[in-house]
């Protein structure tokens, strides 16, 4: 594995992070995560579906594409526990897996840029660029199971709800497209534990999450020479004096 470079793991889990990200801004916005279809038995009239977003409310008349009532206000008046619940959960990962995109991005410049030799004034720095990985892989996991939980809690409510009033109630795609998102976080994350585990073992302290001491002198200094080691060595020599 090529852990003194920018290797494909890095770059890939950086790429999947990026379609996560996105996937939950999507699933954010979208005015689908649940969906109330009204039943009319009058055929003169056609069956209405209510979508239901985070954000907005739309209705709809079966094989319509408008909107007849859009209610931008929604947000504000959310009555749903679980609905609320995703309004703060799903901000807040997007934000932890941002902080995540910007510490992997930080570690892959890092390596790429770095010199071959440790710079010693930098020893007391905390995190280096395996450091940078290993808090982002950590800020990924968080920022899957922040989304996660709240997007498979949508689908048992949905099920509360339908034994409470009617069975009219059904979760829509955008619970499809939170999840995926948030499995893509967790596979990235995944790769970035797998990079730093295969990697963790060189002896460079670049690839230690921490500097515990500064890197060894000797290490990355030139060895001292003879006559300075033979310098430092008193010799004590007896004089024996002859009398006559």
């Amino acid at each position: 594995m090529g852990c003194r470079d920018v290797h494909a793991a890095t770059v890939l889990s950086f790429l999947c992070g990026i379609a996560s990200v996105a996937g939950l801004f999507a699933g954010t916005l979208l005015p689908n995560w649940r969906k109330l279809r009204l039943i009319t038995f009058n055929r003169n009239e056609k069956n209405l579906t209510v979508y239901t977003g985070l954000w907005v409310k739309c209705a709809r008349y079966d094989g319509g594409n408008d909107c007849l009532m859009y209610d931008t206000t929604w947000y504000s008046s959310v009555d749903q526990l679980d609905l609320r619940v995703l309004q703060f959960a799903l901000p807040l990962s997007i934000l932890i897996a941002m902080g995540a995109l910007l510490l992997c991005l930080i570690g892959m410049c890092n390596t790429a840029f770095r010199s071959s030799v440790p710079n010693i004034k930098l020893a007391k720095c905390l995190v280096n660029s395996a450091g940078c990985h290993l808090v982002a892989g950590l800020l990924f996991f968080l920022a899957g199971t922040v989304s996660l939980s709240p997007s498979i809690w949508v689908i048992f409510y949905n099920i509360h709800l339908n034994k409470k009033f009617e069975p009219v109630f059904a979760f829509d795609y955008a619970v499809y497209v939170t999840i995926a998102s948030a499995g893509g976080l967790f596979m990235t994350s995944v790769l970035l534990f797998i990079w730093y585990c295969a990697c963790k073992s060189l002896p460079s302290p670049f690839w230690q999450p921490l500097y515990s001491h500064p890197p060894s002198m000797h290490t990355y200094s030139q060895p001292y020479s003879a006559r300075s080691r033979l310098s430092a060595i008193e010799i004590d020599i007896p004089v024996v004096s002859h009398t006559t």
